[in-house]
């Protein structure tokens, strides 16, 4: 009797393992059985010049100012121009991309946006005019925004759930990494004497050092022609078919192993499978039941209708009052922060230039002098464009190393910011950074010389990029999870717009005086540390 027992026990045992593993796996399982090596690692390094590529789209510009305004007979606004179009064409573009990565896959915009924003940036190396250039910026930036909007969704998607805070916090490192390298690259680039003609092109350091930061772009772009879909986005449009050979890629690579013997066997369907040609014994589980499950087919009308309801809580109280707060906040961060970080290596520029020529003088070496002198000689300058460039625009390499010291101070900064939120909390270090940015904006108008500049303004980007990054930690607790995503994506296109004014407006404001472009900046920090106080600190809603 209890052998028979024992047997009735060990086959029962033996059916329910056979059950589970014959039962369709979903896709943090599925993601799981992959593995972690050989294509993590191949995404890991296709991630990292895309990063790149993103970090430069909107920085470049800053760099080559100082160096092409005759090349390019650039007045103090127009250099404005240069560094705000990129913002442009990445708020023109927003809500475009967002649609196209839920409809068309991530690896297609990552893969073809990269490719197309290398041509564009290829093309900004030929630019012979002002005109020439924005063109290519904003176009650059309007492509850009898809594969920028796009790189976490797609990483995250394709790393286990235990693997994607290590891949996010990767992310953050190479983006502080871009900001050291551009300086890095412009000091081994742009002092070089390197001026000739192609074809009736004429070509010129600053438009090499263009070239050079597009082939980020078109690495990445190439590398990830060859990586497959994510399987969360095929599962998602019901192509089970395509999600299990994109799983038994990955599962090949990371293993070294044949696809034929990985584990999983069959998916969950989240929605009515779209495969036309597949073999549905091994992807899709429609062989479990003699009744083929019906094609569901969506209107227009009805997605809008259902994309309507899942966001009209965002346009009533509380929400709406909340959000819009959020918004007003990070246009008044990102006006701030990225204006003095653009404008940097142009006022480093015109530092070095000041205190070699006065160096032996009794001139004043304060901000306001400087700047007073550097509008002055570009007011010169414009009057006597008609004129050839001939020589060779030569900048001290103080501004580089002046720059990768302040891109070094934020990385040391983000190390220690971890370490601070949890000291203070979130709200506090939120608000008493961007109060003490505000205070730094304001004293820079006080700067005494090169060294005191340089101090003020490493101070100020690292506490405003860490206020930035607390106040997108802040939007996750604050809303409903079903919006999250459309609030993060609608507060980076305000805070671009405030990018956008602030480097528009900077260049009118120096030529009205010395003290409103500081007093600018100094106050919509002060009203964003404001803004923060009375921020609530979690969300009231589930």
């Amino acid at each position: 009797m209890e052998t028979s027992d024992a047997k009735n026990k060990y086959v029962n045992n033996e059916s329910v393992a056979d059950k589970e593993q014959n039962e369709p796996a979903d896709f943090e399982k599925a993601l799981h059985a992959t593995g972690f090596g050989c294509f993590n690692l191949l995404l890991v390094l296709a991630a990292i010049p895309a990063k790149l590529s993103i970090v430069f789209s909107t920085t470049t510009m800053a760099y080559i100012l100082p160096i092409a305004e005759c090349d390019l007979k650039l007045t103090l606004f127009n250099k404005g121009v240069l560094n705000a179009v990129t913002f442009a064409g990445m708020i023109s573009s927003a809500i475009v991309w967002g649609y196209l990565a839920d409809t068309q896959g991530r690896k297609k915009i990552l893969a073809f946006g990269l490719l197309a924003d290398a041509v564009c940036v290829f093309c900004s190396s030929l630019s012979q005019n002002f005109g020439m250039l924005v063109t290519f910026k904003f176009l650059g930036g309007l492509i850009v925004n898809g594969p920028s909007a796009v790189l976490v969704t797609y990483l995250t998607e394709l790393h286990a759930a235990h693997h994607r805070p290590r891949v996010l916090l990767f992310l953050g490192i190479i983006t502080s990494f871009g900001t050291l390298m551009l300086p890095l690259l412009a000091w081994l680039i742009l002092p070089r004497d390197w001026e000739f003609v192609i074809k009736g092109f004429n070509v010129h350091t600053w438009q090499i050092f263009l070239l050079v930061c597009g082939l980020p772009s078109f690495i990445s772009g190439v590398i990830l022609l060859f990586l497959p879909e994510s399987p969360k986005f095929l599962m998602s449009q019901g192509h089970n078919g395509e999600a299990m050979r994109a799983f038994q890629t990955i599962y090949a690579l990371n293993t070294r192993k044949p696809k034929n013997t990985f584990p999983i066997k069959r998916l969950i369907e989240e929605v009515p499978t779209r495969d036309v040609v597949s073999n549905e014994a091994v992807f899709t589980i429609e062989k479990t039941s003699d009744v083929t499950p019906k094609r569901l087919h969506r209107s227009m009308s009805q997605s809008l209708r259902d994309g309507w309801q899942q966001t009209k809580p965002m346009f009533s109280k509380p929400l709406l009052t909340r959000a819009l707060h959020v918004y007003l906040m990070q246009f008044s961060i990102l006006m701030g922060y990225n204006t003095i970080r653009l404008w940097l290596p142009q006022l480093f520029a015109s530092i070095s230039e000041y205190e070699q020529q006065y160096a032996n003088t009794d001139e004043s070496t304060n901000l306001c002098a400087i700047l007073d002198y550097s509008v002055n000689k570009t007011a010169t300058i414009v009057s006597s464009y008609e004129q050839d460039c001939v020589e060779h625009k030569n900048v001290s390499v103080d501004m580089y190393m002046n720059n990768m010291i302040v891109s070094i101070s934020g990385i040391v900064g983000y190390c220690f910011a971890g370490l601070i939120v949890r000291a203070v909390g979130n709200k506090r270090l939120l608000t008493y950074g961007l109060l003490i940015s505000g205070g730094l904006g304001l004293s820079l108008y006080w700067s005494s010389s090169g060294l005191t500049t340089l101090i003020i303004s490493s101070m100020f980007i690292t506490l405003c990029g860490i206020s930035t990054s607390s106040l997108m930690g802040m939007v996750v607790g604050l809303f409903p999870t079903t919006l999250r995503t459309m609030i993060v994506a609608l507060s980076m296109m305000f805070g671009r717009l405030g990018a956008l004014s602030g480097n528009l407006m900077f260049p009118v404001l120096i030529e009205i005086g010395c003290i409103p472009p500081f007093a600018m900046v100094g106050s919509v920090l002060i009203f964003a540390a404001a803004l923060s106080f009375i921020l609530p600190k979690r969300s009231i809603f589930t």
